[in-house]
């Protein structure tokens, strides 16, 4: 039987560096696209896939945060202050696991946004997610049909799925997402303090634990200004 995660965290804790000047005075989740906060974006696809709580990280200029989020009912945020902090994307997620619980949970970037297909993509990750085989399973988008992205890829994806990460001067057909569900036991034995996420996808990695599931839909890299109105753009034209 499918393992559907009630709880989720969002990262929304980063400068946004590149969406300057849009984030001098707001922080990157805050970014409105199509009319509503790029963080509401990714709260809403959660709540219709029947996640009740999320663990929110917070650190740049994070009463925005944590102001516009009080009162949504679905999912229930619970904020995780790294304000006094700097933790990187792995560090957050220790700091955050008590909170999580021991079941596996959605794992999202607050700036990711996707046009689903014909299903909700969130569901088809946890119908494919099987812990037996997996400790992480990763939606990734292909580079070649995805808005406001021009690098060289991520990972490549066996036919079963298993990933490769792409090694330095390869060009590889999948970008990661965003969206993801992990297991809590990865983090059993992970380092204090600040590290990267990738660090523990490269551990499942070396075990043949980490999977991708290819995205249905169109995926949209929202990292600059102009990003914004590429995705604009195609959200309200309705590119599928």
């Amino acid at each position: 039987m499918p393992i559907t995660p009630t709880k989720a965290m969002v990262l929304a804790a980063g400068l946004g560096l590149r969406m300057r000047p849009l984030t001098e005075r707001m922080p990157k989740p805050m970014v409105p696209v199509a009319g509503k906060p790029l963080l509401d974006h990714v709260l809403d696809k959660l709540a219709e896939t029947g996640v009740g709580e999320a663990v929110v990280n917070v650190r740049y200029l994070p009463d925005q945060i944590i102001d516009h989020v009080a009162h949504r009912a679905r999912p229930r945020i619970i904020i995780s202050d790294e304000r006094n902090q700097v933790l990187g994307t792995g560090g957050a997620v220790v700091k955050a696991l008590s909170l999580l619980g021991e079941a596996p949970f959605f794992h999202l970037n607050a700036d990711t946004m996707w046009i689903d297909g014909a299903r909700p993509n969130l569901m088809r990750l946890t119908e494919a997610f099987d812990p037996a085989r997996m400790d992480i399973l990763l939606l990734m988008a292909p580079t070649a049909n995805s808005i406001g992205y021009s690098g060289s890829g991520d990972y490549a994806m066996l036919p079963d799925g298993v990933l490769r990460k792409r090694k330095e001067n390869q060009v590889v057909p999948f970008v990661y997402a965003g969206a993801a569900i992990l297991s809590p036991a990865l983090f059993d034995g992970a380092p204090e303090g600040e590290f990267p996420l990738t660090a523990i996808f490269d551990r499942a990695g070396a075990r043949d634990r980490l999977f991708g599931l290819r995205l249905d839909g169109v995926w949209m890299h929202v990292g600059t200004p102009d990003a914004v109105q590429a995705a604009e753009k195609a959200l309200l034209a309705g590119v599928i």
